[in-house]
């Protein structure tokens, strides 16, 4: 048979049972944590101690190299623990270039942990190129993308900024969370990794907390070799349960996340067409800075996770989120549910989101009944 070349088929053969003794076609979970030794002292199984392998990070990893088509994928109980095990492979004295509306707990990690060992950090508007040739130092050594953004969804042109980085011997890195490889692919790109919260939409249901790496395969080998190696020293991986969880979440990851641009798409027109709503942060909407950019590097939409901007300030923002019935306010995203949250809240105090923020995930309700949420919330 051909090598299937559509992702939905692709999804489906990478997540499939590799156990041929029962015939189950759905996977087992393997909650060992260690595994028998031959009276030789090998492992016939290739597995030793859970730490280090498990059958089940074992199928998740591989299906998401198959997927992302990437050379191999490294699995992590968050995707915090896939950011904090690419910042250990630097050098102290090294220098990062991050976005300037980063994560926050990004921020918060280069600020308050890896300052203690010299690990320096600027942030900088990603959508600016000359702003983030300035920003190249000697010592650069890794840039950090972040596109579309968390919460404003400013839009980074991944090849421009992989090229400027390589060609000032640089990786670069792209958190490709909200869009997932359905919608965007920054290893083709150029960028030498991907990172996920794999906790978002890959499990899609809100009840799994994980992270993944994809790396390139014209990533530097040293690179590949350190991060192997961070992830199993540090033990920061996921449990059987959970990487059993995300598996099963890939074979439906593209069904869930079109009906998320789909919807997604028709509330942000409806917001761009509402007076109570002063502005909208959605890379489709052609009005959108760089909605050029993002419907080249994402032809089949830009993601599910909306930003909108009402009142004058945070009581106006929580007032309608009050009166939303079908939006949960809760944080995180890429749930089949809808969720929203006054993003300010959450954040420290130097984040820049404005205090009349409301993020709002996009689930795979009827459309018709989400914008009849918004409606009456907005009246």
């Amino acid at each position: 048979m051909t090598k299937p070349t559509q992702f939905e088929t692709r999804a489906i053969q990478a997540t499939e049972p590799h156990d041929d003794e029962t015939g189950s076609v759905a996977n087992a979970i393997y909650p060992s944590t260690t595994f028998k030794r031959e009276t030789d002292g090998t492992f016939k199984s290739g597995y030793i101690y859970s730490r280090k392998a498990n059958p089940n990070r074992s199928l998740l990893e591989s299906a998401l190299a198959t997927i992302e088509e990437g050379e191999f994928a490294l699995a992590f109980a968050s995707g915090m623990a896939a950011i904090n095990t690419v910042l250990q492979s630097l050098k102290p004295g090294d220098h990062v270039i991050v976005p300037d509306d980063a994560y926050y707990e990004v921020r918060r990690t280069l600020g308050e942990l890896f300052s203690t060992w010299h690990l320096a950090h600027t942030q900088v508007d990603m959508t600016d190129h000359e702003a983030i040739k300035a920003a190249i130092k000697p010592n650069t050594q890794l840039i950090w993308i972040e596109s579309p953004s968390n919460p404003l969804l400013k839009v980074t042109d991944i090849k421009t900024v992989a090229d400027l980085a390589h060609a000032n011997d640089a990786l670069c890195i792209v958190d490709n969370t909200w869009c997932t490889p359905v919608l965007q692919r920054p290893l083709a790109l150029g960028a030498d990794a991907v990172m996920y919260s794999t906790t978002k939409y890959y499990g899609g249901h809100s009840d799994s907390l994980s992270g993944a790496l994809v790396l390139n395969p014209a990533a530097p080998e040293s690179f590949k070799a350190q991060l192997k190696n961070i992830q199993n020293l540090s033990g920061a991986v996921p449990s059987a349960f959970d990487a059993w969880l995300i598996t099963r979440g890939i074979k439906t990851l593209k069904l869930r996340v079109m009906q998320q641009v789909s919807n997604a798409q028709k509330l942000a027109e409806f917001f761009a067409q509402h007076d109570a709503v002063d502005a909208v942060h959605f890379p489709d909407l052609a009005n959108h800075p760089q909605h050029e950019l993002a419907t080249r590097q994402m032809p089949d939409g830009c993601g599910a996770m909306i930003s909108i901007q009402v009142g004058s300030g945070r009581e106006a923002a929580m007032a309608v989120i009050a009166k939303l019935q079908l939006f949960t306010p809760a944080t995180s995203l890429g749930g089949v549910e809808s969720l929203v949250e006054h993003r300010k809240s959450v954040e420290d105090a130097l984040s820049q989101t404005p205090e009349n923020l409301i993020r709002i995930s996009v689930g795979i309700e009827h459309i018709d009944d989400l914008m009849a949420d918004w409606q009456n919330a907005l009246s």
